[in-house]
């Protein structure tokens, strides 16, 4: 979407659409590109409803309030509605393995001095963790595999791999957890299923102590249909992008409200 053209467009388009006594508008425009709020932080925009007031042949307008609109870009959006339509839509959201969104303020319990449990919900600014769910290891190889999958960015820079690995609808984790002595025999390992169009099965990744580097490995109906060897840690996204990530999480979910019938995209 050519977004310089929309925004030269949005005075035409909204005409008619803001009341007299208001000169200016606001507008967003949802294009797949991630969000950074004031402070630099890359944020989740929130679902919201609207009125469609507007549709090209590369966006839909949708008015959001008074004089607030929403610009989405068409090859995005699931679903392409009538003008008039009153909708729903939901622009991705980075999200954790529970299915919350990962910029949920985290729960946990504490006690006061006489025992009294109470729950704090701490939230950082900027953060979206998405933890795996996977208990404290006591192979340190193991360990900082994990750390690295939840801290290391995702090659669109906005998403973390564990994100990644949410979009890809990871599941049924199960990990390979050695002594020191049985590292080489049995190298530290996470594994999942994952469904996504680009592959459906299971996942594993792999430390391999020899060289210093990972591996990873791609299963279906238990057999090995592709391995990858001498992976850098600074290189895992891209590869698990390459083999699972079908770019599905980019589309902007448009959901008509009882009404009005949309047209499917």
């Amino acid at each position: 979407m050519d977004t310089q053209a929309i925004r030269a467009q949005m005075p035409t388009l909204v005409c008619g659409h803001v009341p007299r006594n208001i000169r200016t508008f606001k507008f967003n425009i949802f294009d797949g590109q991630p969000k950074v709020s004031t402070l630099g932080f890359h944020i989740d925009p929130r679902p919201f409803e609207g009125k469609v007031i507007a549709t090209t042949t590369d966006a839909i307008v949708v008015k959001t309030g008074r004089a607030e609109f929403a610009v989405l870009d068409r090859t995005l959006v699931t679903e392409v509605p009538d003008e008039g339509a009153k909708v729903e839509v939901q622009p991705y959201a980075r999200r954790r393995f529970d299915g919350q969104r990962a910029d949920t303020p985290e729960e946990q319990t504490e006690f006061t001095a006489d025992g009294k449990p109470y729950t704090v919900k701490r939230l950082i600014l900027g953060s979206a963790p998405a933890k795996l769910p996977i208990p404290q290891p006591r192979c340190p190889e193991l360990q900082e595999l994990i750390q690295q999958l939840e801290q290391l960015p995702a090659p669109d820079g906005f998403r973390r791999i564990t994100h990644l690995l949410v979009d890809a609808d990871a599941r049924d984790f199960t990990w390979v957890d050695p002594l020191p002595s049985d590292i080489i025999e049995t190298p530290p390992a996470i594994s999942f299923t994952v469904a996504t169009a680009k592959f459906q099965g299971r996942v594993t990744v792999l430390y391999e102590r020899g060289d210093d580097l990972y591996a990873v490995e791609l299963h279906r109906d238990g057999e090995l249909v592709e391995r990858v060897d001498e992976v850098f840690f600074d290189s895992l996204g891209e590869t698990l992008e390459r083999l699972i990530d079908d770019g599905s999480w980019r589309r902007i979910r448009v959901q008509c409200l009882p009404g009005r019938k949309a047209v499917r995209h």
